[in-house]
């Protein structure tokens, strides 16, 4: 079977400056989802210029502007968004998507119509919260899905009425789900049984950007050859307010993967100086990585 190619990458100018409105952005009060999405987007495909990243919010708006005039309860939100973005535009994702980079980025999921689940629910999150739907995104184990109606633990959403919280699954067209079957899809997903409290909380917009990068992480490990954008994905992860700090050994290694032995040996080296402070063994363990791929440049 052949595999579609990925997109190539933007030239060194147009990424250093896609680098830097990616982190203001998410350094501001309210991050921008469908920008930060955008960004990534453009990062992973060259060809997205200026005006393809404006197309995408309009496109976003437009969708917006097909919704009927305040549905009403959130059920009724949920069904006008299944109806509009999963039935009659065709929004919805199968096995394959799993298998192309263009799934996690919004610009080509909005163009195709396709991808993974939490792509396909920021398309459904951006165009309800521009028709003013009480919308968020639920990062269920294994897959993502979106939630209309009061955010749990807010004002509103606490027990008693059975229209106050609704959960889709964007990536099944947008269809509404009852509790068992979001139980269904995290056990699908990771042979986990039952669902907790904390599975269902919302999820912020930077949670969703961090999500969204992992993947594209998780992508380009399967593929050896594909080690540069595993590489822009930690690099744009790192330049989030909030990251794991191990994504800096992560970039290490890779750089040393990728025969970038004097960089990789360096990020291990001032990695070590971080972690010495509480592992000493491990970061000894580091400084012997730097010392073999040093070691590779003789």
């Amino acid at each position: 079977m052949r595999h579609p190619r990925p997109p190539q990458p933007p030239s060194p100018e147009r990424s250093a400056e896609l680098r830097r409105r990616f982190a203001e952005e998410a350094r501001s009060e309210r991050p921008d989802l469908s920008a930060l999405c955008l960004l990534v987007g453009a990062e992973g495909d060259g060809s997205l210029d200026e005006a393809d990243l404006g197309a995408a919010q309009v496109e976003l708006d437009r969708l917006a502007g097909e919704l009927p005039f305040r549905p009403g309860t959130p059920r009724a939100w949920a069904e006008a968004l299944r109806d509009l973005l999963g039935e009659r535009y065709g929004f919805h994702g199968v096995g394959a998507d799993y298998r192309r980079l263009e799934s996690s980025l919004l610009h080509a999921v909005l163009r195709r119509r396709r991808g993974l689940p939490i792509l396909l629910s920021v398309v459904w999150m951006e165009v309800a919260r521009r028709a003013g739907a009480p919308v968020y995104g639920v990062a269920l184990p294994g897959h993502f899905v979106v939630g209309f109606g009061a955010e749990p633990g807010l004002a509103g959403g606490s027990a008693g009425g059975v229209e106050e919280r609704v959960l889709v699954d964007p990536f099944d067209g947008g269809r509404l789900l009852s509790g068992d079957d979001a139980e269904a899809l995290v056990a699908g997903a990771t042979g986990a049984a039952g669902l907790t409290p904390s599975m269902l909380e919302p999820a912020a917009p930077l949670d969703v950007v961090t999500r969204v990068l992992n993947n594209v992480r998780a992508w380009a490990a399967g593929r050896p050859e594909q080690s540069a954008v595993g590489l822009w994905a930690i690099e744009l992860a790192l330049l989030l307010p909030s990251h794991a700090a191990r994504l800096r050994y992560e970039r290490a290694r890779l750089l040393v993967e990728r025969g970038e032995f004097l960089a990789g040996a360096g990020e291990l080296e001032a990695y070590a100086e971080v972690v010495g402070v509480v592992d000493e063994a491990g970061a000894e363990q580091m400084r012997g990585e730097a010392r073999s791929a040093r070691a590779m440049l003789n």
